[in-house]
């Protein structure tokens, strides 16, 4: 019962200071933890105010996801889908169910995944986000399911979908069932575009493994945040496949914008506004 009670009073939190327009947790003048790019320490106060973006270096620092909506959302648009569609166990996988039991209760979220509906500049949009802070934001069974069942939504109204990726990958402790997911998200986007639907992915730091592999990469326009790691494989794990040294910057947002991944990187702090011209040039998300 006080696990009970502890989760449901972290996710009012996180409600209440999307609804409010707040960050969370409050602000305050003491000092966050140490930039992870260039040392620079700032106040919490001072982080907020830059979006979380390093006021020295101008590194993006992982957001979570209620923050994220409150970020692009029009005030007092949100409106959650699929909150009860929550984490379980499904292979009795040891361990599992005490860390699901953890994430929910640090993070106040029934999965790493927050799907909605709201108004960005105006236009009705249907949005999802993957919140790292919840088993690295990686793909289980619901958040799958959670994602397929926001591109049905979005379909069915014919509404603008947008994506915020970040996250590990596919779940392991789910086995199969998180990688039937790629094959699940991939198809209801499929079905999404042959209606005519207008997908924006953006892709956050990190984004990896199946998450990359699937609905990440299938949007009409991909855009991405400065610095975010963006790949399948690790570069770790592919310098030591390929015995091979790999270029200055490999799979970051700003090398595979080069390449021709990504079609834009776009600061936080601009984001809103990119997003919100890219649904005018697409003529979508209903009247004002």
């Amino acid at each position: 019962m006080t696990d009970l009670f502890a989760k449901r009073r972290a996710r009012l939190l996180a409600l209440k200071a999307l609804r409010d327009g707040q960050s969370h947790p409050a602000l305050d003048n003491t000092l966050a933890a140490p930039c992870p790019a260039c040392g620079a320490v700032a106040s919490k106060r001072e982080l907020a105010k830059s979006l979380y973006v390093c006021p020295r270096c101008g590194h993006h620092n992982p957001v979570g996801a209620y923050y994220r909506l409150r970020l692009v959302l029009d005030p007092g648009t949100f409106r959650e889908l699929g909150e009860r569609i929550g984490a379980r166990d499904p292979l009795n996988f040891p361990g599992y169910g005490e860390r699901l039991d953890d994430a929910q209760r640090r993070t106040g979220l029934t999965e790493a995944a927050v799907t909605a509906t709201g108004r960005l500049d105006g236009r009705k949009v249907a949005v999802g986000v993957l919140d790292g802070r919840f088993l690295m934001g990686s793909m289980s069974a619901a958040v799958g399911e959670k994602v397929a069942q926001l591109v049905e939504y979005a379909a069915k109204y014919k509404l603008p979908l947008i994506l915020f990726s970040a996250s590990g990958g596919a779940r392991m402790q789910e086995g199969i069932l998180s990688l039937m997911q790629m094959a699940k998200t991939a198809a209801a986007l499929e079905r999404f575009s042959q209606k005519g639907g207008v997908y924006l992915s953006v892709l956050t730091d990190p984004t990896t493994g199946g998450v990359t592999a699937s609905f990440a990469s299938l949007g009409d326009v991909i855009l991405a945040e400065p610095g975010a790691l963006i790949g399948f494989a690790g570069p770790r794990v592919i310098r030591q496949t390929i015995h091979q040294t790999l270029p200055e910057g490999f799979q970051r947002a700003e090398f595979l914008q080069e390449h021709g991944f990504v079609d834009e990187v776009v600061p936080r702090a601009e984001l809103r506004e990119t997003l919100a011209r890219l649904l005018r040039l697409h003529g979508k998300g209903g009247g004002r």
